[in-house]
């Protein structure tokens, strides 16, 4: 099958990588050093799937008209790319896999001939260095959409090379990825790992007061949890609902489930890079949401605000001088 990845980086590498190893014709869309490594050695994978090396053809825009587009750029990017290779995609079914609230709304406007299928990768990828691309968690892919033969059919494509579970109430399975991504930004503000910022008592704290924001608004919301990794309903109620000290057993669950490899999330990933970060979908998203709903969300705030400190400065702080805004910021 001619499957087309826009935005070949940790996660869409990955994917990439593996439908290759399954048989199937890759195109990808990468830039600068990524694409120069992808054209010279190709997708080098490594990590809990296996080791492949995958020479796919690479550019940054489309040549060939594939049978499914799989979208993985940044939730900021995605409109722009997809109508970069709109020409080229045609009418091809699109799978966009991003975080954020927005990915197949967007997807639909920019390419209003294609059906579409969300995708939320619970799986954790580390994207370091040109055309390398390391699996650190092994999880599913979990997928919805409105067209359930469509959501059917990508399904059977991807469960042949990697994990994938369908899930009916796609709204639902986003938040609940909202909420697993709260653990994304607070790296990007120390250069911390995940697993050491979860491990440092007052990140950890602040970790689990932004997720509580995160679950209050959903809830606020109406917004029914979906699955994910035993990650739903019940778990997020009772989380929302302990003593912030019990609660944080949640995040702990977390990093224990991590693993020992560093997991430095994508959002610092993208600091590394010198790219743009994706905040404003992630912990913004949670902002914008507790407006429309009336619920204060003063630590995702403050949290996007040091996200773009860091992304301007380059600098970045050190977890006391983190939690001791967050600590005023909440008064």
């Amino acid at each position: 099958m001619r499957i087309a990845v826009i935005g070949a980086g940790a996660v869409g590498g990955a994917m990439a990588a593996l439908l290759h190893r399954g048989g199937h014709e890759i195109e990808v869309t990468a830039r600068g050093a990524h694409l120069d490594a992808i054209r010279e050695s190709g997708i080098r994978l490594g990590g809990a799937w296996g080791s492949h090396v995958a020479p796919v053809a690479a550019g940054e825009v489309l040549t060939v008209a594939p049978e499914l587009v799989i979208v993985t750029t940044k939730a900021q990017d995605a409109a722009a790319a997809i109508t970069a290779n709109l020409s080229v995609i045609g009418e091809a079914p699109i799978l966009v896999v991003q975080n954020g609230l927005d990915g197949i709304a967007i997807a639909r406007l920019a390419a209003p001939l294609s059906p579409v299928v969300g995708g939320l990768a619970m799986f954790a990828a580390s994207f370091l260095s040109p055309g390398e691309v390391t699996i650190t968690t092994a999880n599913p892919t979990f997928l919805g959409g409105d067209d359930a033969a469509v959501v059917k059919a990508v399904a059977k494509v991807l469960g042949a090379v990697m994990p994938v579970t369908r899930v009916d109430d796609f709204a639902g399975a986003q938040w609940t990825k909202l909420v697993v991504n709260q653990i994304n930004a607070l790296p990007a503000v120390t250069g911390l790992s995940v697993q050491d910022t979860i491990a440092h008592r007052g990140l950890r704290r602040v970790l689990t007061t932004s997720m509580r924001e995160s679950v209050d608004v959903a809830n606020a919301l109406g917004v029914r949890f979906a699955s994910l990794g035993g990650l739903g309903r019940a778990r997020l109620g009772l989380f929302s609902a302990l003593p912030i000290g019990a609660a944080e057993a949640l995040p702990r669950l977390m990093r224990r489930r991590m693993g020992t490899t560093p997991n430095p999330g994508s959002t610092l990933q993208s600091l590394r890079r010198g790219q743009p970060t994706e905040v404003d979908y992630l912990n913004g998203a949670v902002v914008a949401a507790g407006l429309r709903a009336g619920v204060p969300t003063p630590v995702n705030a403050l949290i996007v605000r040091l996200v773009h400190e860091v992304e301007a400065s380059k600098a970045f702080l050190v977890p006391e001088v983190v939690v001791a805004r967050v600590a005023t910021a909440s008064e």
